[in-house]
């Protein structure tokens, strides 16, 4: 078994990376500040979960995040701690302390680790592009300039700098990832929870607003996780970033999909006229070099698996649905 130590391993991404290095056998240390396991309890059951070594811990300080890592002898480290956007708006200078001086903090101990650390990868974000009218048609590659328009995809830019940098004066191989609209299970928080939700919603008979329209590139989670993995495994040198395409729709499509699989919910769910503001056309040549065949589930397929989990949470009365009125 190798030692693989997750970071944000509560949220929605995290928690699938944890579910698919468990039923891998691997040795799990989670690293978070929130040590109920709300959303890894969506995925595991109780057996599983007691083979997950929690660790109280916050990215911010590096003596602790640092003496963990040496400690435990990890051998790789998928580092996904951050804010998201609406916490950023709210207040950027903790979302850079968290997003910006939380992933030195993790680069930093990955240093100190050396030829032990057999990999490493962070999340960054498709936010660190600016909105489809900046580019032309061409499906955008990682050599595409970063014009992002928020603090949290301007956070995002920066550690993907301070990881080439990395590179350059300690030769520290790191991959970071552009996920988009990730959705499945779990994904209850950030703007592009919404597709989310309005499944959750649609199973509990709720009308559900999308506060979102227009162009997006939707993923889903497990693809997203098992992506993560792959990446934090390869053996690949330098400050590698990609994107990831996922599937590129409209969310007025979006939902005439879901209502195509289940014609029960339609009526149900609607969207606005707003534009997320980030591009959505990416293509994922990098990503594929890197790892091969690049983990893809098709879109119905995805709503399918995100709809029969919430309906056995459902049955079992394990369905939450506060996060449906944030």
């Amino acid at each position: 078994m190798a030692r693989y130590f997750i970071t944000g391993a509560q949220g929605c991404i995290g928690a699938w990376v944890v579910k698919n290095l468990v039923d891998r056998g691997q040795e799990v240390f989670v690293y978070d500040l929130d040590l109920e396991p709300k959303r890894l309890g969506l995925l595991l059951n109780p057996g599983e979960l007691s083979r997950v070594q929690f660790i109280r811990g916050d990215v911010c300080d590096s003596e602790q995040l640092n003496a963990e890592i040496q400690r435990r002898q990890i051998a790789y480290i998928i580092h996904l701690a951050g804010l998201q956007v609406p916490t950023c708006r709210a207040n950027p200078k903790l979302g850079a302390m968290v997003n910006v001086v939380g992933t030195i903090n993790v680069f930093e101990a990955a240093r100190v680790r050396g030829t032990e650390l057999q990999g490493l990868a962070y999340a960054s974000s498709a936010a660190v592009f600016g909105p489809e009218e900046d580019y032309g048609a061409s499906p955008l590659d990682e050599s595409a300039p970063l014009l992002p328009e928020t603090h949290y995809g301007v956070f995002k830019q920066c550690n993907e700098g301070n990881a080439r940098v990395y590179f350059k004066d300690h030769q520290l191989s790191s991959a970071g990832l552009r996920p988009y609209a990730v959705y499945g299970p779990g994904r209850d928080f950030g703007i592009t929870s919404g597709p989310t939700k309005a499944l959750k919603a649609a199973v509990a008979g709720r009308p559900f607003e999308i506060k979102f329209g227009g162009p997006v590139s939707m993923q889903f989670v497990d693809d997203t996780a098992k992506t993560f993995i792959a990446c934090a495994e390869s053996r690949k040198r330098g400050a590698r970033v990609y994107n990831i395409r996922g599937a590129v729709i409209t969310v007025e499509a979006f939902i005439q999909s879901v209502e195509g699989v289940y014609p029960r919910f339609k009526g149900l769910i609607r969207c606005t006229s707003n534009p997320l503001g980030i591009a959505s056309n990416l293509a994922e040549h990098g990503l594929q070099d890197e790892i091969g065949t690049v983990p893809t589930t098709d879109l119905q397929r995805g709503i399918q698996a995100t709809v029969q989990i919430f309906e056995r949470l459902q049955k079992e009365g394990r369905l939450d649905l506060s996060d449906l009125d944030g």
